[in-house]
């Protein structure tokens, strides 16, 4: 018999999000994997897809080794600010350490976007700050869902990934290597 789990937020329904997952330190493979590992283990975040990985060249801060990023779909039980909290909790047990801005990271975890929310607080702006400036976010997010609109631009993730002016290399990994 196959069990159905609905998983509601704390406002009463659970939500669709997208989060960018990336590494660059130490076992780079072995940190996003497990991550996605933890995510799906969790109980209030079911992953519904996953890109293809991407080796890309860093963003904002340039002396640092290359990322592997990837996007997940998530269905999610959490609001955005549990969800958040969630994803920086397990950002610290695989430690992460922040260092400068933009700077080199054993694991990233953030919140693209979260259903069609707009949120601009201290704390979580959603959709996320730099989400239509960032290839190696772009490129993944498009792979699983080109056709997703952007709820502040009003353009679907494709026109977005046209229209940007990148110039940064995001290279898809081959499958076994994920």
């Amino acid at each position: 018999m196959i069990q159905r789990h609905v998983m509601k937020s704390s406002e009463g329904m659970a939500a669709t999000a997208y989060i960018g997952v990336g590494s660059n330190q130490g076992d780079r493979h072995a940190h996003c994997a497990e991550s996605i590992a933890r995510i799906a283990a969790s109980g209030h975040t079911r992953i519904i897809d996953q890109s293809s990985w991407y080796l890309t060249e860093p963003w904002g801060y340039h002396d640092q080794d290359e990322f592997i990023n990837l996007v997940l779909k998530v269905e999610t039980g959490l609001a955005p600010l549990e969800l958040l909290r969630f994803l920086k909790e397990l950002e610290e047990k695989l430690g992460r350490h922040k260092t400068v801005p933009f700077g080199p990271r054993t694991i990233d975890l953030d919140i693209l976007l979260y259903g069609d929310r707009v949120i601009q607080s201290p704390e979580l702006t959603i959709p996320h700050t730099h989400l239509c400036e960032r290839g190696f976010v772009l490129v993944p997010l498009e792979e699983i869902a080109p056709q997703l609109v952007h709820p502040v631009h009003n353009r679907t993730i494709s026109r977005l990934l046209a229209e940007l002016d990148d110039g940064r290399r995001v290279v898809t990994l081959e499958r076994e290597n994920q």
